[in-house]
């Protein structure tokens, strides 16, 4: 798949999220195989005004590259002037959000909004391919709701402007995140326009990867909330897709690692008062599926030293490995307000 520079075989890419697709994030799921990664979504609006949350979303490493940021609006002139301030940052790619679903974004006529005016979305492609040097790409949904699906008319129309890859996700705004992925919409998307195709929906395990491969005929694949608290979804992704080796699944040692590594860079990152609340959405995720992560995870979240939390991340993994000796380790493992009910665990 090539995007301007960018040119790698059938990648798994991590999606952009919001709160979630941090530099301490990006990272983890750089070490972890992710091929290209997506900064949070950005407001056009709260760059122009130099905003400096949203201007700390636009920072990056050199070890994260290629690096795409994403940026979301209403208007062509708020996305053009948004454009050039992203591209000083030195991104790898522009991408533009024309999929959120979120109130605050679609509800604000950006996002997925923008799929029910086409000509507006267009227009602002256009002007942003043209207003930057770096290569402009999209995310987007399949439409608005089951009534004006419209996914081909809309890769069509980016492909026109100069738009030169296009992610799509198989849902509509009206499905938000409920339901199935529609990846035959997503096919469609691909036989529809001669530019590079990225799928996005469902994908929770390596097996998902290459059925998503298949199935849609996507240059590449996204991955969004399969990657949460699971990083280690991009090596297995890309072992079984390119050489069909199965890779083993983390361990929980592993995951506890994850999070604590996680926890580093957060820390490095944020500094330790913002690095230590940002984590705390994370915990559950790590540790789902083992006993006792309602006590732990009850613990940790209350906890502002990072020190202790490191801590009591350490006893919390001797105290799975004395129930793993005892061969009770799957015994009242607990999920906590868990989004991925496919994922399999290794213990």
């Amino acid at each position: 798949m090539r995007i301007g520079p960018i040119d790698i075989d059938r990648p798994i890419i991590l999606a952009p999220m919001e709160d979630v697709t941090d530099r301490a994030f990006r990272q983890l799921c750089k070490r972890h195989g992710a091929d290209i990664v997506y900064t949070e979504f950005v407001s056009a609006e709260a760059i122009r005004r130099g905003a400096e949350k949203s201007i700390r979303k636009l920072r990056m490493d050199a070890h994260e590259r290629p690096v795409a940021v994403q940026i979301f609006g209403n208007t062509v002139e708020s996305m053009v002037e948004a454009a050039s301030i992203a591209e000083s940052f030195e991104p790898d790619c522009l991408d533009i959000n024309f999929g959120c679903p979120v109130k605050k974004v679609a509800g604000r006529g950006a996002g997925a909004a923008l799929l029910k005016e086409p000509e507006k979305l267009s227009a602002i492609a256009a002007a942003v391919v043209g207003a930057v040097s770096l290569p402009v790409t999209a995310k987007t949904r399949i439409g608005w709701d089951h009534d004006s699906i419209n996914i081909t008319d809309t890769v069509r129309r980016l492909e026109d402007a100069g738009i030169q890859a296009v992610a799509v996700h198989g849902r509509t705004r009206s499905d938000m995140y409920k339901g199935r992925a529609d990846w035959g919409r997503i096919a469609e998307a691909k036989r529809a326009c001669s530019i590079p195709v990225i799928a996005n929906g469902d994908v929770w395990s390596a097996d998902d990867a290459v059925a998503m491969f298949a199935e849609t005929g996507a240059d590449g694949i996204m991955i969004g909330r399969g990657s949460i608290g699971n990083p280690f979804i991009f090596a297995q992704a890309k072992s079984l897709v390119k050489t069909g080796e199965r890779l083993p699944l983390p361990s929980y040692r592993d995951r506890i690692d994850a999070a604590r590594e996680h926890l580093r860079l957060s820390l490095e990152y944020k500094g330790e008062k913002h690095g230590v609340l940002e984590m705390r959405r994370h915990y559950s995720t790590y540790l789902k599926g083992l006993p006792g992560v309602s006590k732990v995870r009850n613990l940790l979240v209350r906890e502002p030293d990072p020190a202790v939390i490191v801590e009591l991340l350490r006893e919390f993994e001797a105290a799975c490995e004395a129930l793993d000796r005892e061969g009770l380790l799957k015994e009242g493992g607990e999920f906590l307000n868990d989004h991925s009910p496919k994922l399999i665990l290794n213990y």
